[in-house]
């Protein structure tokens, strides 16, 4: 059949075939339901723990963010294949509809390998599921009283923890261990390797939008911000080891990475308590929350005032705003109803667990 002319035509090769059926398998793969309990079972319980090992592994003796080396390197390999194919034809319009065809194969695949890699963890049963979780304990007396509870042991602890926070606090040797048991807590299956915690090229952009850290979803790494004070850094790298225990979801995340701390030493649990404290308190009424904050003492409200401190002289308010718009549609296309909103879902299972507030057998606690 002819071609007419100026008209892209994009005949039946073996390539074209390729790239119409990894298309087709990523569309099935975000549209096809998958059920939670076959997901959990097979991919989170046989498939994930294995790969996640290997990969963490690898890219813990590399000493830069290897996601790092695929932003920059994947779109300079696919402007040189462009170059390659506009030297070799003349006819654009064909070329560049075959670049096209390839772009959008390329990120099919991309996404295929993300769901592989770690995004299937997604669509496992959800924690409150899973653990014994009362939804009628989460109540407003419930958080106010925890919030106390938060003041309470942030006082206890804040000398203790600043006499022994490490210069590195992923050099922590209770963090590691704490993870473990914690991760085990929370029916994690098998052994998840901690990623060495890492700086990124996308740390500008962590501080303008305020992102604390990030795990790698392809390469399975932990990336902070470089900027993040030492009483920030146990929570926020126990969260991002939590996303490679297989808790995507961030409200999960904050949940076991807060109680990662509670298990871990001294300054790793004041990190903890002062994330929940924040989470609490921001939650409450005006009025309860002025009456808890004048609960704590000098130290503690000091580190609180750096935090905000930090975030005011870092972050630009239209960068956070694009990217947080941005990551609330990434969660929901991803089955998180309640997109970047799941963050403060760790009240709710602080609350209806119970889990963490009570220090188990053998767990060191500041008195």
């Amino acid at each position: 059949m002819p071609t007419v002319p100026g008209r892209v035509s994009l005949k039946a090769t073996p390539e074209n075939a390729a790239f119409a059926c990894i298309f087709a398998l990523a569309v099935a793969a975000t549209l096809l339901p998958l059920p939670p309990a076959m997901v959990e079972r097979f991919y989170s319980g046989w498939i994930y723990p294995p790969l996640q090992r290997v990969m963490t592994t690898v890219s813990n003796v590399v000493p830069f963010a290897l996601f790092d080396a695929l932003i920059i390197a994947g779109p300079i390999l696919w402007l040189v294949l462009l170059v390659r194919d506009l030297r070799r034809q003349r006819r654009w319009p064909r070329t560049l509809g075959r670049w096209a065809l390839r772009t959008a194969a390329a990120v099919a695949t991309l996404y295929l390998v993300f769901l592989g890699a770690w995004g299937l963890n997604y669509r496992r049963v959800p924690l409150e599921q899973k653990l014994p979780y009362d939804a009628t304990a989460v109540t407003a007396a419930g958080a106010r009283e925890t919030a106390q509870l938060a003041a309470s042991r942030l006082n206890a602890l804040y000398a203790a923890a600043h006499a022994a926070l490490p210069d590195d606090v992923s050099l922590d040797a209770t963090l590691a261990p704490a993870f473990a048991r914690a991760t085990r807590e929370l029916g994690a299956r098998g052994t998840t390797v901690p990623a060495r915690p890492k700086r990124t090229m996308l740390d500008p952009y962590f501080r303008r939008a305020g992102v604390a850290g990030m795990t790698d979803p392809f390469f399975l790494e932990t990336l902070l911000d470089g900027d993040l004070l030492p009483v920030e850094r146990a929570f926020v790298i126990a969260h991002e080891w939590s996303h490679l225990a297989g808790f995507a979801d961030e409200g999960e995340a904050n949940f076991a990475g807060w109680l990662t701390c509670m298990r871990a030493g001294v300054p790793a649990q004041y990190s903890g308590w002062l994330f929940l404290f924040s989470e609490l308190v921001n939650g409450l009424p005006r009025r309860d929350r002025a009456a808890i904050v004048v609960r704590l003492d000098a130290g503690p409200r000091a580190d609180l005032r750096a935090i905000a401190e930090r975030l005011a002289r870092d972050i630009r308010p239209a960068v956070a705003a694009t990217g947080w718009r941005v990551y609330d549609q990434y969660l929901k296309a991803n089955r998180v109803a309640a997109g970047a909103a799941s963050y403060a879902q760790v009240v709710r299972l602080v609350l209806g667990t119970r889990i963490g507030l009570t220090a188990p057998e053998g767990t060191s606690q500041a008195r």
